[in-house]
């Protein structure tokens, strides 16, 4: 990987780690990919990381779907619920793929350096 893509994704992938929604799996595979950077590792913690990566990040229709279910609207709440529904509608209606949250939107972007 160039220096200026692994810059960035180690600057994404810190921005993952910080994020509220970030699971605990992709802290744990972003975590075991930083301490590989640079050593022979790399290679490998590189594909653990995309694949974890890949799991983690909510598809748009998804995050649609969630927000109308039941458990949705356990983990939002009755009225936040309607909030992140109308906003994932909208993005998807501007063409987002995915969710935008901060964990999934530094997904995407390390996803689209490192894939």
């Amino acid at each position: 990987m160039e220096k200026q893509v692994l810059d960035e994704v180690i600057k994404k992938t810190n921005e993952l780690i910080a994020a509220p929604s970030c699971s605990q799996e992709a802290k744990d595979a972003a975590n075991a990919w930083l301490q590989a950077v640079g050593t022979d590792k790399e290679a490998e913690e590189t594909k653990r990381y995309i694949a974890e990566l890949e799991e983690d990040i909510m598809p748009i229709d998804g995050l649609i779907g969630f927000a109308k279910s039941e458990a949705g609207v356990k983990v939002f709440g009755k009225e936040k619920v309607k909030e992140v529904l109308a906003h994932a509608e909208e993005i998807k209606a501007a063409g987002a793929k995915y969710c935008d949250c901060p964990a999934c939107a530094a997904v995407e972007a390390i996803l689209s350096k490192i894939k």
